[in-house]
Parts: structure tokens; C-alpha cells; sequence
């Protein structure tokens, strides 16, 4: 069994800075990074930023600085956002390294090059800047991106392509023979759909002059720059050595998962698939595509203008609390809907009243009885709260490795729920019962222990108020 268990994200643009929209697969992949660390794999999670698009340039230019200068500025913005989120990545990369990220694009070129792969040819086609991709008219609604909502520009050019037509049948088998899982089901009928349909082969460069020589050179033709797609999937293989440190790069490839939202999932069942077997490099294992954060129904988008930006939500009431309105709110699968209104139901009534409520019920119970320390390796005596602890940890396991996060968390509410009726069925209050206030001390250790790879910073603090019984406030009301 593989010992090691390699994560990806999808690494966002910095045309601007990054926003609630981006930080849903980032508290995923943290989750299931957190998870296997605690079982004793050696984890690599890697997120980061794709700085090498022509939206960045262009942003640039609007702002009145260097492109280098403001990709520096949102990159930056955006590692420090996951940092405050609790995102334990092993390694933040940024495309625009040369020592870590340029040397792998390099050779992935050259050895899709070497098999016969990459030639030079005139293209006209409509190009969304959104998407940083051409698009066929057939696929617009209403003569626009149906993401970005945006009418694409028309663009005649010579670039050179992948021939990616030429892997049609290979992927079609892979994709059907579950050789790359992808979760949910829906997702993998619709790649397949999309690679009956006839597969057409895609521009990989652009010219030099039109990206103002932002980007990184193509091989032996310098009047030509890698485009986006070809350069940023690379990532996932540069970061950990690929083209440098060849030890490490069999340590963790291929990735155990990528988890990326729905917009980009031709590009990583398709094209990634196709790039890595034209290099003869193995393939991923899963691919995991989450629905969108929305507002009022409609994907929230730096070009719609309709972004939150989840700073402010942190600095008011924690990252916990944002973690668990991402996780719990809804299927990892399907769209969630954001309002405050639901924010503030769900931080109330489970982390407030719930979680906070509970503890601080325990914890006051150990101090009236002036309990004065606990051994945390003891067991819970207690029957009924072994059974329900053993159903919300299965529970729990099954969840998390089915990426059913909603589910996972569900299962450790049902405990504490259970643990608050226990408490008014034993009502520990009346006479001295101190073994049901340990067993009740000994579950709180217990849901501090499932909560920490959801709500690592909570996960924390309740182990600490349960080692010194001290009360502490959680989750204020709001």
C-alpha cells in the first residue's frame, strides 16, 4: 500500500485578489491532508498560483504597474489568506519560479515534443480571457462564456498546438475504466460525453509580442511563449521535482487526488491525461470537481464583480467558523449558496448552541466537582457513549475517504447532540458522579480529536480547556 498520499489544488490567477470563491477546494484538500497525516501518511499538499496569464498582464497594465510587481502582490495576498484559513500546505508554488516551476515545464515540452506531439500552425477562433482558452461558438450561450459572461474575442494566430485529437481513444478507455476516478459520477459522463464528441487539438503557446513577453520562453523558439494550461497543469509535477530532483518526484507522483471545481475539469480529464501519457509519465489517481460558491444562484466570479472576500468573515468570527459553513453546508458536489443569513443559522445553532454550548456545560460540570486534572489516555466507561462514539468515528472514516465532508461532520454532531441529552438523562449535577462527568470529560477529548482536521483551531482549544478545565467562550452568539 502506498505510503505516501500527494494533494493538489487547482492554483488560482492573480489578476486580482483571491476571494471566497477560491477557498472552497483549499479547506477540502486541507481536510483530507490533516486526515491522512493523523493516520501516519507522509502527506505533500501543494496549492499556489498561476501567474503566467495574459488576464495578469492586462490586469497589471489597468493598475498602472509591472507585471511582476502586482503578480508579487496578489500571490502573496493569496498565501497569506490560506495561512489564515488553517491550510497546512507543504509547498505554495508560483509559476513565475524559474528554479522550481520553468525547468519541469521545459521538459514536459520537450518530451511531448520528442514523441511528435507539438507543431506549428495558423489558428482563428474566438479566445475568452476568462478562461485563458479558445471556445467553440457551439458552447457559448448567447454569444458568451457561459462562466464569465463574457463575449469572447476572435483571434487569428500562429501557435504551436498539441495533438491531442491523436489520444482520443486512449482517453475515452481511461476515463471509462476508472484508470482516473472522477468524483462525483455525473462529472465522468460528462468528460466522457465531451471526448466522444470529437477531440481537436489545442494551442499550447502564444506569441511573445501579444504577452508582452511575460511567460515562459518555448524551447528553442523565442518568439513564442508556453500558454497557460500547458505551463500551469505542469505544476503539479514541478513542485515536486520533475526536470530537478528526480528522487523526489518518485517519492510522490503520481497524485493521489487534484481537487479542482467544474469549469476546469476538460483540463485536467483531458488534456493533463493526454500531456503525461505523450511524456510517458503515469497518470493521477482521482480527481475530485466541487460545485461553485454562489451569489443568488449565479458563480461568484472576479468578473462579475459579485466576490466575497472571506478576510473579513475571519477577522469577525474566526476561520473555524467560515470552515465549517463550507464543509457542512452542503454537498462537496453541488453549488452552495452563500448569504450571511445562512452563515449566521449555521455558526448559531451548531457552534454557538452546539459545539460551544456543549463544552462549556462539561467543563463547568468538572469544575464544580473540582476535578483537578484528567488522564487523557483513559477510556470512557460508559456503554451507550462508547456505541454512539464507535458509530460517529465509522461514520466519520467512511465520509472523509468518500469525500462526503457534510456527512463526516454530520457524524460528529450526532455525538455531541447525543452527549447533550446524556447529560440531561444523568443529570451529573445532582449528587457526586464523577465517573460521569470523566466519561463526559473523555468525549469532549474525543470530539476534539475528530474535529481536527475540519476545525483544527477549535480542535485545539477544546483539548486545552479539557486538560486544565478551564472555561472558554468558542463561539460567541452572534
Amino acid at each position: 500500500m502506498k505510503k505516501t498520499f500527494y494533494i493538489t489544488t487547482a492554483i488560482d490567477y492573480v489578476n486580482s485578489k483571491v476571494h471566497l470563491g477560491h477557498s472552497l477546494e483549499k479547506v477540502q484538500a486541507d481536510v483530507l491532508a490533516r486526515y491522512y497525516r493523523k493516520k501516519g501518511k507522509d502527506v505533500f499538499f501543494l496549492t499556489g498560483t498561476d501567474e503566467n496569464a495574459q488576464k495578469n498582464v492586462w490586469a497589471a497594465e489597468k493598475e498602472g504597474m509591472t507585471t511582476k510587481k502586482f503578480v508579487d502582490l496578489n500571490a502573496n495576498f493569496a498565501k497569506k489568506l490560506w495561512q489564515k484559513f488553517n491550510v497546512s500546505f507543504d509547498y505554495f508554488i508560483r509559476t513565475t519560479n524559474k528554479k522550481i516551476h520553468w525547468s519541469g515545464v521545459k521538459k514536459l515540452w520537450l518530451q511531448c515534443k520528442k514523441r511528435g506531439d507539438i507543431y506549428k500552425k495558423t489558428y482563428t477562433g474566438f479566445y475568452c480571457l476568462g478562461c485563458e482558452a479558445f471556445v467553440k461558438e457551439k458552447d457559448l450561450k448567447e454569444g458568451l462564456c457561459p462562466y464569465h459572461l463574457t463575449k469572447p474575442e476572435m483571434i487569428a494566430e500562429e501557435n504551436y498546438f498539441f495533438r491531442l485529437s491523436k489520444y482520443q481513444h486512449y482517453l475515452e478507455k481511461i476515463i471509462e475504466r476508472d484508470e482516473i476516478q472522477i468524483f462525483p459520477s455525473e462529472r465522468k459522463n460528462e468528460i466522457l460525453n465531451f471526448i466522444k464528441s470529437g477531440l481537436e487539438d489545442f494551442s499550447i503557446s502564444r506569441p511573445k509580442e501579444r504577452m508582452k513577453g511575460w511567460g515562459i520562453p518555448v524551447p528553442d523558439d523565442s518568439s513564442q511563449v508556453i500558454y497557460v494550461w500547458f505551463d500551469a497543469l505542469t505544476n503539479y509535477i514541478s513542485a515536486i521535482g520533475y526536470g530537478r530532483d528526480e528522487k523526489m518526484f518518485k517519492r510522490y507522483w503520481p497524485a493521489n487526488l487534484h481537487i479542482i471545481g467544474k469549469d476546469i475539469l476538460k483540463f485536467h480529464a483531458v488534456y493533463w491525461p493526454a500531456m503525461l501519457f505523450s511524456a510517458g509519465l503515469s497518470l493521477p489517481q482521482k480527481i475530485l470537481v466541487h460545485g461553485f460558491i454562489t451569489v443568488g444562484g449565479q458563480k461568484m466570479s472576479k468578473s462579475l464583480g459579485n466576490i466575497i472576500n472571506p478576510l473579513e468573515i475571519i477577522e469577525k468570527y474566526g476561520a473555524d467558523s467560515l470552515r465549517y459553513f463550507l464543509l457542512r453546508e452542503s454537498s462537496p458536489f453541488e453549488d452552495l449558496d452563500f448569504t450571511f443569513e445562512k452563515f449566521k443559522h449555521r455558526y448559531n445553532s451548531n457552534l454557538a448552541f452546539g459545539l460551544g454550548n456543549l463544552v462549556s456545560r462539561i467543563i463547568t460540570l468538572g469544575q464544580r466537582l473540582k476535578i483537578k486534572r484528567i488522564n487523557l489516555k483513559a477510556k470512557i466507561q460508559n456503554t451507550q457513549l462508547n456505541k454512539e462514539l464507535k458509530r460517529a468515528k465509522n461514520g466519520l472514516e467512511k465520509a472523509v475517504e468518500e469525500f462526503q465532508f457534510n456527512v463526516a461532520i454530520k457524524h460528529i454532531f450526532d455525538f455531541i447532540s447525543f452527549c447533550d441529552k446524556f447529560i440531561q438523562e444523568k443529570k451529573p449535577w445532582e449528587g457526586n458522579n464523577e465517573k460521569v462527568i470523566l466519561d463526559l470529560l473523555l468525549s469532549q477529548r474525543e470530539i476534539s480529536e475528530m474535529l481536527y482536521p475540519f476545525l483544527p483551531s477549535t480542535s485545539k482549544k477544546i483539548l486545552d480547556n479539557t486538560i486544565t478545565l478551564r472555561k472558554e467562550i468558542l463561539f460567541p452568539k452572534i
